[in-house]
């Protein structure tokens, strides 16, 4: 077998005339299937249809017989003896009836005589081991029928035997009906014999499950017959026939039963009809076997012809072989002739162009690869920063709630009665707690993937947030900033985010050449419009980029630092982005004296959006009447930020309730009737959303003076809901003048529906 594979493998000659082979193999496969199909389907209709018909010239036939025999009967009455019979004593009976079966026929086995008001019965048999009593009983339907007058034939089984009984009624000589005469023709080869003309099968007839008689011919395996006979006769007589195929003594039939039918309705007599279609399944064979050797003989000689074919077209492909093999180790000069202008000139020739676009295709692939792994670097980049962004926003969140905490309590310690020295710990705790927040807000700013978008932006606003951003590194890598931003610096039309990120990269490259080289160092960074671009340039004094290097330094993957320090790939990206919005990069160096990197972008008129400027400050005296009468509930899970709310607006008048979850900030407001809610968005258990929802189900009053508050990242979806559902929702950390301001704006809101209403009245 594994020789076959490896000729397979190998020889063009084998790999077209096995197919072939197999083709042709299949062809011959499915015409021998297509033709022993339809010709098998036309022996079982017309054997069906021959059955049926046997069927019914075997009922036709029995119902002639049962007539003749009638008529065959009564004609007896007309017999002298008949008379005789009918003035003779009853106890003298049984040899007139011996005389009556003589007269009658030589087939009429038994004759017996039944009395109409005694119910006596005299049997006169041909065989004398006949059971009287099972005549009896099993005539006993026909005598009946006769006893009332009527002309009766019935098939009856007494003993191994099968008889045709006629009972006709017997009238004395005043006419009156005095009893019944029963004749029992025995149904014997001679009679199945008769059928034969009508049936044109074998027949076999059976009863209480044993062939009692069947035509010469018919199969000898009689518990088969028994068997067959038993699954083809099943429902009641007037049912479709079900032709089955069987094979009896070597032969091929296809059969169906009946049952005969008696005037006893359980009776098992019955017959089996057996059709033989031997010849026409030789003759079958016989088409089979001329097919198969037609077949033969086509197949050998196409294989012959697709040797002699296959033998001419395997030349020229040799000599493609041998220029392929020269093509791939290199050797782009090695060219196909072209000798004939059939199919194999032309992969000749398509050869040659191939070979020469190989040729040209080559450098360009080498090209190809070297841009995917500067792609593959790239996305292997973002999908760092990608998993930075998402650890960014789960520590603002936590980093969020302590902070709302810090910045409330110390703003209300400030303004309560203390000594100027706690009062100026107190300042300074403030404005830490407010530089912990705008670093956060940094960092979600920088690491938030967001869609690329195109806005009028301030570079001085990127530069600080950046500066912002690496505060903690250039402070412990003692490295000071210098900026001279221009204040009247127009707008650029850019990402911020992506402009940003080049700026964090700059500067901290920068810082980085200046730590690897000196205890401490500045960087400058200035802004100014030069034509129609605003530029910023950062500038440092650290060792500087040698003037071999400068030219490189924005190729993909090229750095100077050691291995594991840097991928190569940040100063390709910041020209990538600062290119794609239409500006320049320009870098400068002297060795010793620093670097530069002048970034250039397009001024545009489009107008800068709008940005909400912080709430006023409220007046440091509480006012106790502010919240005179309003009643608050605040459900957040954290601890401090309950009891920070109920501090800031207990003084002023309010009554507030806190709860620590929205299962029990839902049950405070089943219990008490509230002005204001205040709910924390994000939540264990029920979340900022489901308790809204479900306080709109049941208080949309209330519902519409929800105040939301969270510390984690307003997502686009949450965003959406808050705009159609017109909520205010506090970021933490907030101040308390904002707080405050919110519950003012929602009271303020509703009273104004209120006196709305009333005037409508």
């Amino acid at each position: 077998m594994s020789r076959f594979r490896k000729f397979l493998a190998m020889s063009f000659r084998a790999k077209v005339l096995v197919p072939v082979i197999a083709v042709m193999v299949c062809l011959l496969a499915v015409t021998a299937w297509v033709v022993d199909h339809r010709i098998t389907k036309q022996f079982e209709i017309d054997a069906a249809r021959n059955l049926v018909q046997a069927d019914e010239g075997f009922r036709a036939w029995q119902k002639n017989r049962n007539k003749n025999l009638i008529d065959r009967v009564i004609a007896l009455r007309d017999e002298p003896l008949f008379h005789a019979i009918m003035q003779t004593d009853f106890l003298t009976i049984k040899e007139d009836l011996v005389q009556l079966r003589s007269a009658a026929g030589t087939d009429v086995k038994i004759i017996s005589y039944t009395t109409g008001k005694q119910g006596q019965v005299a049997i006169s048999a041909e065989n004398p081991l006949i059971p009287k009593s099972d005549f009896e009983a099993a005539s006993a339907l026909a005598t009946k029928g006769a006893l009332h007058g009527e002309n009766k034939a019935d098939t009856i089984h007494v003993g191994d035997e099968l008889y045709e009984v006629v009972a006709i009624p017997a009238y004395d000589v005043k006419g009156d009906l005095s009893g019944a005469f029963s004749f029992a023709m025995e149904i014997g080869k001679d009679t199945v014999a008769d059928t034969q003309p009508f049936t044109r099968s074998e027949i076999v007839l059976l009863a209480d499950n044993q062939v009692i008689v069947h035509t010469p011919s018919a199969p000898s395996s009689v518990q088969r017959l028994v068997n067959l006979f038993k699954e083809l006769a099943v429902g009641p007589q007037e049912a479709a026939l079900r032709p089955q195929k069987a094979m009896f003594d070597g032969k091929h039939y296809y059969c169906s039963a009946r049952r005969i039918q008696t005037l006893n309705p359980d009776s098992s007599i019955g017959y089996l009809l057996l059709y033989s279609y031997e010849d026409s399944w030789e003759a079958l064979q016989t088409t089979k076997q001329l097919l198969i050797a037609a077949n033969a003989v086509a197949i050998l000689l196409g294989a012959i012809i697709v040797c002699f074919l296959v033998g001419r077209v395997t030349q020229p492909l040799r000599e493609l072989r041998d220029s392929a093999e020269a093509v791939g180790r290199g050797d782009f000069s090695r060219w196909v002739e072209v000798r004939y202008d059939d199919e194999c000139g032309e992969l000749a020739r398509v050869f040659n162009q191939m070979t020469q676009n190989l040729k040209n295709s080559r450098e360009q692939l080498e090209m190809t690869v070297d841009t995917l792994k500067t792609t593959q670097a790239q996305l292997i980049q973002s999908e760092k920063l990608s998993g930075i962004g998402e650890f960014i926003a789960g520590v603002a969140h936590e980093l969020n709630n302590p902070l709302t905490s810090v910045m409330g309590f110390s703003e209300l310690l400030q303004k309560n009665g203390c000594d100027p020295k706690h009062k100026r710990y107190l300042e300074m705790i403030h404005k830490s707690s407010q530089r912990c927040h705008k670093i956060v807000q940094s960092l979600l700013g920088f690491a938030r993937r967001s869609a690329p978008e195109r806005k009028a932006v301030s570079l001085n606003v990127l530069v600080e947030g950046a500066v912002e951003i690496l505060q903690y590194q250039l402070r412990t890598s003692n490295v000071e900033i210098i900026s001279q931003l221009d204040p009247e610096l127009p707008q650029t039309l850019a990402d911020p985010h992506q402009v940003q990120q080049v700026l964090i990269n700059l500067i901290n490259n920068a810082r980085q050449a200046i730590e690897a080289h000196q205890p401490k160092g500045w960087i400058k960074i200035t802004s100014a419009r030069h034509e129609d671009m605003v530029r910023v340039t950062i500038q440092d004094n650290g060792p500087g980029i040698p003037e071999q290097n400068l030219s490189k330094i924005f190729d993909p993957f090229f750095t100077t630092k050691e291995v594991g320090k840097g991928t190569g790939l940040g100063l390709s990206l910041c020209y990538g982005i600062i290119k794609d919005h239409g500006g320049t990069i320009t870098p400068r160096s002297r060795p010793g004296e620093g670097a530069s990197f002048t970034i250039e972008l397009p001024v545009t008129d489009q107008p800068a959006e709008a940005i909400d400027n912080p709430p006023e400050h409220e007046s440091d005296v509480a006012d106790g009447k502010e919240g005179a009468g309003k009643r608050v509930l605040v459900i957040d899970d954290e601890e401090p930020i309950l009891q920070m709310v109920r501090e800031a607006l207990t003084p002023r008048g309010y009554e507030v309730d806190i709860a620590a979850d929205g299962a029990t900030g839902l049950q405070r407001m089943s219990e008490k009737e509230y002005d204001v809610a205040l709910c924390d968005w994000k939540m264990p258990g029920l979340t900022g959303q489901q308790v809204y929802e479900r306080v709109r189900a049941v208080n949309p009053a209330l519902s519409s003076r929800m105040i939301f508050i969270t510390g984690d990242v307003v997502n686009e979806r949450t965003q959406k809901f808050l705009e159609q559902q017109n909520k205010i929702c506090l970021a933490k950390p907030f101040t308390i003048s904002e707080f405050r301001a919110a519950i003012k704006q929602v009271l303020a809101t509703e009273s104004s529906h209120t006196n709305g209403k009333n005037g409508s009245h």
